[in-house]
């Protein structure tokens, strides 16, 4: 069998009433709000990770008045631990968008959300179909595995010929009708039946028209991002922590890495160490401590973290406070902080 529009939509979605997913947090009292937030903390994470920060995200910021109030230090400590921070600093971005140009309202129309930071094609898509209830095709890694084996559209998604094909697909084939519940149904069936690497053909609605699995040849579909080796980056950082026990924190830039949460200072090598506490108005007390060495691989490139623990006291010549650095109580909670200076700050609170 082939399938064209209407026989495609028809069988996603008697596969939907049955076994779709329809109790996740970001699916009751359904707004425009929650769902973009669902769909951002979604990017790049699974399901199961983002419910709970989903849920004390909407404890804190219940509407887009209260995201677009709160400082971006407040937001970055909800997403930390999620990766990928230049999703929380866009939401806030959009978030004060949303007040000062839209009235504080979701604008119901696809170029308008696209103007937004952090909003593209798919999730602007999403919106629309989930929040708003309007007709508009979706595009997220779930239904291009979908649609790249039931259509065998061969080739890696992120060349632009492949991505205009599938984006073609999914255009041809979301209905008028239902359009919500279509979209959510194609990444339920990526996530729960057509996955990467076991996919359960046996049940899915689509078996019977797939063309990767009449080929014998489904993990061929969607074809692998050409592979590259990851450059290896090095850096020391510093916990230098005081008599108190506290250790001290820098603010990164607010944008790059780790862009606006709290990290630990860094050097390149240790013979920089005295100069580097020096410029932070600290003293030495004893030879530094190797406290850890790990690896924390990003998208693009490996990073080879080397902690080095050493006590200071202040020299007297540099106020902290208010410069974007800090004396932190280990166990607290500072605000947004980098994933692998959390790790550290947890491993050095027990040592």
């Amino acid at each position: 069998m082939r399938f064209n529009s209407e026989t495609f939509a028809d069988a996603v979605l008697t596969w939907f009433d049955v076994h779709g997913r329809k109790h996740l947090p970001w699916q009751q009292d359904v707004h425009p709000y929650r769902v973009w937030i669902s769909e951002i903390m979604l990017q790049q994470t699974q399901v199961a990770t983002v419910i709970p920060y989903f849920e004390r995200f909407m404890a804190s910021f219940p509407d887009v008045q209260a995201l677009a109030a709160a400082p971006q230090d407040e937001v970055l400590a909800h997403w930390s631990g999620l990766g990928y921070y230049a999703r929380a600093r866009n939401l806030h971005k959009a978030a004060n968008m949303l007040v000062d140009e839209f009235g504080g309202q979701f604008p119901g129309d696809l170029q308008a959300l696209q103007s937004l930071p952090g909003i593209g094609r798919s999730t602007a898509g999403a919106i629309m179909s989930l929040g708003f209830g309007q007709h508009a095709a979706i595009l997220d890694g779930n239904v291009k595995r979908v649609l790249a084996r039931c259509f065998a559209v061969a080739g890696w998604p992120g060349q632009k010929r492949v991505h205009d094909a599938l984006w073609a697909l999914t255009e041809s084939l979301t209905p008028k009708s239902r359009t919500g519940n279509f979209n959510q149904a194609m990444m339920d069936l990526g996530a729960m039946i057509c996955t990467r690497s076991s996919p359960a053909c046996h049940d899915c609605p689509l078996s019977h028209g797939c063309l990767a699995r009449e080929q014998g040849n489904w993990q061929d579909y969607p074809g692998k991002k050409p592979k590259k080796t990851l450059p290896v980056r090095e850096t020391i950082m510093l916990i230098a922590f005081d008599e108190a026990g506290r250790v001290l924190l820098r603010r990164r830039p607010p944008e790059g890495l780790w862009g606006g949460l709290w990290s630990l200072p860094q050097i390149g090598a240790r013979q920089a160490l005295d100069e580097a506490l020096r410029d932070e108005g600290l003293e030495r007390l004893a030879e530094p401590e190797d406290f850890a060495r790990f690896r924390h691989t990003f998208s693009h490139f490996h990073l080879d973290i080397t902690a080095l623990a050493v006590a200071v006291r202040e020299d007297g010549r540099t106020a902290l406070e208010g410069t974007g650095r800090v004396w932190y109580n280990v166990g607290t909670e500072p605000g947004g902080m980098a994933a692998p200076v959390a790790k550290l700050l947890e491993q050095f609170q027990e040592f």
